[in-house]
């Protein structure tokens, strides 16, 4: 095989068509044209977490049934791909595959190219909706879980009657938000699910585009939580979550309200806008409410991993690196000097 320095050229010679789809923050597909100009460092990884890029790339030959392979990418300090790591892989894949990349690999072969520093196993939860999107864009039918999934929701079975629903079912159905009803299905559930099973349908919601009916479902749900005595921290953080994919206008009226209120002003709830919720901090007047709001929790580990993540964004590096040179409101000065303070009063009353 001729030496290949990027995945794309490897498919292309094999005559493999792929589909490749971020799995760090949301899963979603990278548009092709974008992944070759990542390939060729002509612009930053779109989605990086923890300086990596972590990556499904899906692959079939015409008529053929796709392969997998989940890749985990370390990213330099710009978010650019890192290209002796590509290779490197890339020479693993030539070792255990040799010639003939359509061919289904034998067992000897998975085990051979399994056994790579550059492969990594999604989370339960972006495991189901990966494979509910693949099998939706790739126009095949969904699982076996899909229909059982629909009757639970539709309060058929019971709403105690959870412990047989898959969570691929629920990824199913919330893929194909657009068929069947589904969205009406998945809103008028919400308020009847008990606590496991309410959890895993917000965590597939995080995935998806929802539409205002069920946005203002998900709000409705934050504002009886919020007139109770008490706050549920995690599903706030989970309702959030949930709002990743919301009308614009929507998503910003929650965070907002959620950062009005001190009391929700938890490290579970700054991590979740930061990982889900990021589009709305390229808002200058947001990014610097949001960072004035961590400053405060004076806790300066957890401000510098928030900020180091949220600097690989391409959207919001720029905002990111001028705050750090000075260009920033008084207000958010006042609120880093407040926070130095506590961590140096800290560390004197040790």
């Amino acid at each position: 095989m001729e030496t290949v320095h990027a995945l794309s050229a490897l498919f292309d010679h094999a005559g493999c068509q792929f589909s490749i789809y971020d799995l760090g923050r949301r899963v979603c597909q990278l548009d092709e044209t974008a992944f070759r100009a990542v390939e060729a460092n002509q612009q930053p990884y779109p989605y990086p977490l923890r300086q990596h890029a972590h990556m499904a790339i899906a692959f079939w030959p015409p008529g053929g049934a796709p392969w997998v392979w989940f890749l985990k990418m370390p990213l330099d300090e710009r978010g650019l791909l890192n290209h002796t790591a590509m290779g490197d892989f890339l020479q693993y894949v030539s070792a255990a595959m040799g010639e003939r990349l359509t061919a289904t690999p034998n067992k000897e072969q998975r085990e051979k190219l399994a056994n790579n520093p550059y492969t990594f196993t999604p989370t339960d939860d972006k495991m189901a909706m990966f494979h509910a999107t693949l099998t939706y864009q790739l126009g095949r039918p969904a699982s076996q879980y899909y229909d059982h999934a629909q009757h639970y929701l539709n309060g058929e079975l019971g709403w105690d009657n959870w412990q047989g629903v898959g969570l691929q079912g629920l990824a199913d159905t919330c893929v194909r938000m657009a068929e069947q009803n589904n969205a009406t299905r998945v809103r008028k559930a919400l308020n009847h699910l008990p606590t496991t099973p309410l959890y895993a349908l917000l965590g597939c919601l995080e995935h998806c585009q929802i539409n205002d009916k069920l946005a203002a479902s998900l709000r409705d749900m934050f504002q009886q939580m919020c007139q109770t005595q008490e706050v549920d921290i995690f599903l706030v953080s989970a309702l959030i979550r949930a709002h990743a994919g919301a009308p614009s206008a929507t998503r910003h009226q929650l965070i907002d309200a959620v950062l009005d209120r001190a009391e929700l002003h938890h490290r579970e709830i700054f991590v979740a806008i930061a990982g889900r919720c990021w589009h709305h901090l390229t808002d200058d007047a947001a990014l610097d409410r949001f960072l004035i709001a961590l400053a405060d929790q004076h806790d300066a580990t957890l401000f510098q991993q928030v900020y180091a993540d949220l600097v690989m964004l391409p959207p919001l590096r720029g905002a990111l690196l001028g705050r750090l040179h000075g260009h920033t409101s008084p207000a958010l000065t006042q609120a880093m000097a407040r926070m130095q303070q506590a961590v140096k009063q800290t560390h004197h009353d040790h």
